[in-house]
């Protein structure tokens, strides 16, 4: 975490896309404008890790890595494996980013009970570390009591981050005690502010340095010759994500003064009233959110968030229905 110009880099499209080979070329066409680091999701579509794969092979200098792989869906000893591997086919290029994702998709799409993200999150990022070291892991915690397992290859030098994502105040605090970095997603500039200074409050807990805490945010961004397309599409997405994905967004708006705006989207959205839910979007907390516009707006919106003192890295990140052409024209109009 420091006050220094925040690293450039894009966050491949959550929305489905045509073939990896399509994402494969986004992140080449990244690394051509010089992004530092190509961040993949691993939501409902294709699997994380064998997407990077493809990626590393296909790449030569940009860093990549998982934004936000679940700690439910594996083992943190599979998650240690998978970190290792991908920093060896990388060249030393891979950067781990968990996070606990939410009840609605760990329970009902995985089927394992959500129990407290937080304590779960911690143990598997310390497992994670144990098994990086390339020493034999022991650990006795409260979801996971562990014997004996050691990696069967040399270890990864230099290992890999590992990297937490948290929105709530706690879930920040984790990632500045045990984590490498935090990664923000879907929260304003005020709200970065408020949750920097528990990320620090984290770090004193652990007497660490919090500069030595990375903090990556990922920003939803459209830049467009058609201002108004760039607009919905982001008004669209963080509809989407208030008003149905859970509680966390919605409390993360809530934080930062918009409790009642945030309520209003996620009310309409569960009624199925999708224009109202957009409709309680207003520019203000638009533009407090995301970047959404032509492209001269859009630069200049864009440095308002990397400039934010204490974050490192602006990751661009894109709305669920954009195109193929929108991505590639954002990625243009944003490069460094």
């Amino acid at each position: 975490m420091t006050d220094a110009a925040a690293d450039r880099e894009v966050f491949l499209p959550v929305a489905a896309q045509p073939s990896v080979d399509a994402l494969c070329e986004q992140a080449v066409r990244a690394e051509e404008r010089g992004y530092d680091r190509a961040w993949l999701p691993e939501t409902w579509g294709r699997d994380a890790v064998t997407v990077l794969t493809s990626i590393a092979h296909r790449t030569d200098e940009i860093g990549i890595g998982t934004s936000i792989a679940p700690i439910y869906s594996r083992s943190p000893a599979l998650l240690g494996q998978t970190a290792a591997t991908l920093q060896e086919v990388s060249g030393g290029r891979f950067r781990l980013g968990l996070g606990p994702s939410g009840p609605a998709v760990i329970e009902n799409w995985h089927g394992v009970d959500y129990g407290n993200p937080l304590r779960c999150t911690r143990e598997t990022v310390e497992i994670v570390k144990q098994v990086l070291s390339g020493e034999p892991v022991e650990y006795d915690g409260e979801y996971f009591d562990l014997s004996g397992f050691r990696l069967r290859c040399e270890p990864p030098s230099p290992p890999p981050a590992v990297d937490a994502a948290g929105m709530g105040p706690k879930a920040v605090e984790l990632a500045g005690r045990f984590a490498d970095g935090w990664h923000a997603l879907m929260v304003t500039r005020e709200g970065v502010r408020d949750r920097l200074a528990d990320l620090e409050r984290g770090a004193d807990l652990a007497d660490r340095d919090p500069d030595d805490v990375r903090t990556t945010l990922s920003l939803t961004c459209a830049a467009l010759d058609d201002r108004e397309r760039a607009r919905e599409s982001v008004r669209q997405h963080v509809a989407f994500y208030v008003g149905g994905m859970g509680t966390f967004y919605r409390d993360s708006l809530s934080r930062v003064g918009h409790e009642e705006t945030a309520n209003e989207i996620y009310d309409n959205w569960q009624d199925d009233d999708r224009a109202a839910a957009l409709a309680a979007i207003d520019d203000d907390l638009l533009d407090s959110l995301a970047v959404a516009g032509t492209p001269a707006e859009a630069r200049e919106r864009f440095e308002k968030f990397a400039t934010i003192d204490g974050v490192d890295a602006v990751s661009v990140s894109f709305p669920r229905d954009a195109t193929r052409e929108e991505i590639d024209a954002t990625i243009e109009t944003l490069a460094p």
